[in-house]
């Protein structure tokens, strides 16, 4: 498809342009039609390649998009209006073309999450599965409201992760700067002076002699060495399945931080399988679904396990306990929620613990990482400190003698 900006006129004679994707000329023309315009002229435009974030639909976009259809909806609004008003609305730019898109796909006659799905980067299978099941079941307002809400709790758990490792990493980087300084500039200064002593240096001396010359003549190497070694490992985890299993299972085990990661994917499970089985998507279909969502390779074989048992027979709670992994409030909540019939209750349950759990722990960590950080540059400059002026105490020692 070509990019087409074009200028066209409504049934009232007001003008209207816009940026629109289309086969051509001949397609743009009916595209505008289904729109209830008119073509006065367009000019094809080539794809280029934008800086990044320029193609780029955030969260808050896309809430924006969910309450904004929940209303209008409700309201009795047609798809086709809303969407247009929709594309008025929105300040991004990138969104507003997408929109567009899917404005004359629904105009043409596809269902809306029929257009959603040709937007796999922007609308991910959970969102398109929903809005689906939504219109089949005639919850289609409920469906945007749902997932307007879980769209600004993913947001409000991001930013949250944002504030909380801003101070931690401004610290790190004042540590680090503050160690280079040194090692750059002041203790090579001294060390002009411990040698005019002329006599023998401690070990400890010895070592920040070494690693003052490392970070001045080799400066390049601590750069380029992280580089490297990180991009290999990356390339490595993308490329080989087997790798990427061993690093998930790895963030999983970390101390502290396996914990809370842990708890944020049972959360995100727990929150979207309650969304899917509220809007009818069958169990065994919203697990398979919750395997591309939980982003890590060891939670996603053990909920094909689970999916595996439950199709075998087994009980959902039977089986999500046999296939590891899954904590005993999930599986006490499946259990629960099969007994009373308000399995979404309860998995929404999960999600709540889960969230201040994790909140809890987040607060915990930051309380323990600004000390520790603290430390670690404390004793860093006694290191220093120590291993320039025992040398000279013990100069001044034998001068007396």
């Amino acid at each position: 498809m070509a990019t087409f900006n074009y200028r066209a006129i409504d049934q009232t004679g007001r003008h209207a342009q816009g940026q629109i994707d289309a086969i051509n000329e001949a397609d743009l023309e009916i595209r505008l039609e289904r729109m209830g315009l008119d073509l006065i002229t367009f000019k094809s435009t080539e794809k280029s390649k934008k800086s990044f974030g320029q193609n780029r639909v955030t969260n808050r976009d896309l809430v924006m998009f969910c309450f904004q259809l929940e209303q209008l909806t409700s309201a009795g609004v047609s798809m086709l209006e809303g969407l247009n008003d929709l594309r008025e609305s929105t300040a991004n730019p990138y969104f507003q073309k997408v929109l567009g898109a899917i404005a004359g796909e629904v105009e043409g006659g596809k269902m809306l999450s029929q257009a959603l799905a040709e937007h796999p980067e922007v609308f991910d299978e959970v969102f398109v599965n929903l809005v689906a099941a939504g219109e089949q079941t005639g919850q289609l307002p409920a469906v945007f409201d749902n997932l307007s809400n879980t769209l600004k709790w993913q947001d409000e758990l991001i930013s949250q992760t944002k504030r909380l490792l801003m101070y931690p990493l401004l610290v790190l980087v004042v540590v680090t700067v503050a160690v280079t300084v040194l090692m750059v500039f002041l203790v090579p200064e001294m060390v002009k002076f411990l040698k005019s002593l002329g006599q023998e240096l401690p070990w400890n001396t010895k070592l920040l002699i070494f690693i003052s010359n490392v970070f001045v003549n080799y400066w390049w190497l601590l750069i380029a060495v992280p580089v490297i070694v990180g991009s290999g490992l990356v390339m490595m985890i993308k490329r080989d399945p087997e790798m990427k299993y061993r690093f998930d299972y790895l963030k999983l085990k970390l101390p502290l931080t396996g914990e809370i990661l842990h708890k944020i994917i049972m959360a995100r499970f727990a929150r979207y399988f309650a969304l899917m089985y509220q809007t009818g998507i069958p169990i065994l279909q919203a697990i398979k679904t919750c395997e591309n969502i939980v982003g890590n390779r060891v939670v996603a074989d053990a909920l094909s396990r689970a999916h595996a048992q439950i199709n075998a027979g087994d009980s959902m709670s039977e089986s999500f306990h046999n296939a590891g992994l899954f904590p005993p409030l999930v599986v006490r909540m499946i259990k629960v929620g099969e007994s009373t019939g308000g399995l979404d209750k309860s998995l929404l349950n999960v999600s709540y613990f889960y969230d201040r759990d994790v909140n809890e722990m987040m607060q915990k960590a930051l309380k323990l990482i600004e000390p520790a950080l603290t430390i670690i540059l404390g004793l860093v400059l006694l290191f220093i400190m120590a291993s320039v002026l025992l040398p000279v105490y013990d100069s001044f020692g034998k001068m007396k003698l």
